[in-house]
């Protein structure tokens, strides 16, 4: 489970992608238009199109209302051209991926959706996805991420004196600084090279958005419409982010947006202009860094999901009856977690050891905390799908000390990380030749 956050989330963009550079609608040829031209590349009205439509279908499958067609398309263009940009640039650096790599990767996919490779093929084929392209756009994301690991990750130094201080730093803020905020973002970058035209109609875009957000309208679908930054089109969600974890002048913002009625705030930046909002907070894992006493809990579970052989409404079913044989027949959790559990902690039981705030997803973390020792929850949901949560054991005890220097380490490098992609992206599009061709989109 303590992995689990991060590979769901790069399995579930490396779907994601496939879905958007890929599509089961068939256009007239007389449409397929040029709309974009990308150094020595063109983009045509069929990606556009196509790429649109199943964004669209994306943005509701995360119950984010739709903006704007006009803006949908423009910020859909926008990706599209920035996907050119470093797939170029990758092949000028000769970044390749083989097929053997790229088989294993596949199989990756595959067994994270539940799924064999065959069963993978069949899905995407019942979806319109011819196999050729799939395997053409994994490759095609391995190589960026190859690309950003070679001109971003690895120039990424947190050197021991740093973390010390950090450390440091964290042992002497309040206790509220510590917590996890829920953060959505919205950015509008801005440039030195900007005239101060160009710079005013940013700010002006800037405050428009941010009076629609604090008059109630829907933060997430502003985002999607209006939002300059590489997350627009999820809504604009950072997910659960301690302040530390955030550049600077971000989380000033965040912090105010909490003080607020409305939870919305506004700060200036050297390269953006960013408005935030707060969803919720919570106990995070960067409380802990100064050291002292943490609570922990042991904790199994079992987990049963949703699968083209298994329908959610199986699912359901049959897990209510898994608790059933546990809490009203008195079976055996660990043997029953042993024969049905799709986690990989099925080996050990279903034990997922000593946990603290953070380790896992929220809908997992919250059941847990409620419950008291040897009590067996009810279903809980999560993006995993259906757990059952027994907590085991509970205790207070003093933080290991390489854990901390390790949490501190990865809340400075997110902190770097971000704003050294965001400056890598910038710097690819600005020595790049991109003309827009506005009267044929």
């Amino acid at each position: 489970m303590r992995f689990m956050k991060s590979m769901q989330k790069i399995v579930l963009g490396l779907i994601f992608s496939v879905l958007a550079a890929t599509s089961s609608a068939v256009l007239a040829a007389g449409a397929n238009r040029m709309v974009a031209i990308v150094n020595n590349d063109v983009i045509t009205t069929a990606e556009l199109d196509s790429r649109t439509h199943i964004v669209a279908l994306n943005l509701r499958r995360q119950n984010i209302a739709l903006p704007p067609m006009e803006q949908l398309r423009s910020q859909v263009l926008q990706q599209l051209i920035f996907d050119k940009i470093v797939d170029q640039e990758a092949t000028a650096q000769g970044i390749r991926v083989d097929d053997a790599f790229l088989n294993m990767s596949i199989e990756r996919i595959a067994q994270q959706n539940r799924l064999s490779v065959a069963q993978l093929r069949s899905a995407l084929a019942r979806d319109g996805i011819d196999w050729a392209q799939f395997r053409n756009q994994i490759r095609s994301q391995i190589i960026v991420q190859r690309l950003r690991e070679r001109q971003v990750d690895s120039r990424i130094d947190i050197p021991e004196s740093e973390i010390d201080a950090f450390m440091a730093e964290q042992a002497g803020i309040n206790i509220r600084d510590q917590m996890q905020y829920h953060v959505l973002h919205i950015s509008i970058p801005v440039t030195n090279a900007m005239t101060s035209s160009e710079r005013s109609a940013a700010k002006n875009k800037a405050d428009d958005i941010l009076e629609k957000a604090r008059q109630g309208a829907d933060f997430q679908q502003l985002a999607a419409g209006l939002s300059g930054a590489s997350d627009a089109l999820y809504g604009g969600d950072l997910g659960w982010k301690s302040l530390s974890e955030l550049p600077g002048t971000l989380s000033i913002a965040v912090k105010t947006a909490f003080n607020r009625a409305d939870h919305v705030a506004f700060v200036e930046g050297d390269s953006a202009y960013d408005i935030v909002k707060v969803l919720g907070r919570r106990n995070g894992v960067q409380a802990k860094l100064a050291g002292g006493p943490i609570e922990q809990t042991r904790a199994r579970h079992i987990l049963l999901a949703p699968s083209p052989s298994m329908p959610e409404s199986v699912v359901i079913a049959r897990i209510n009856e898994i608790r059933d044989r546990i809490v009203l027949h008195n079976e055996d959790f660990a043997v029953l977690a042993r024969l049905n559990s799709i986690d990989g902690s099925a080996t050990r039981g279903g034990d997922l050891g000593w946990l603290q705030a953070g380790d896992t997803v929220p809908e997992f973390e919250n059941a847990m905390k409620k419950l008291k020792v040897g009590e067996v929850s009810q279903p809980v949901r999560s993006n995993f799908g259906y757990h059952l949560i027994q907590v085991t054991q509970r205790r207070t005890q003093q933080a290991d000390p390489e854990r901390l220097r390790y949490r501190a380490r990865q809340a400075l490098r997110e902190r770097k990380l971000a704003l050294a992609v965001s400056n890598w992206q910038r710097e690819l599009r600005d020595k790049a030749f991109v003309e827009i061709r506005n009267d044929a989109y």
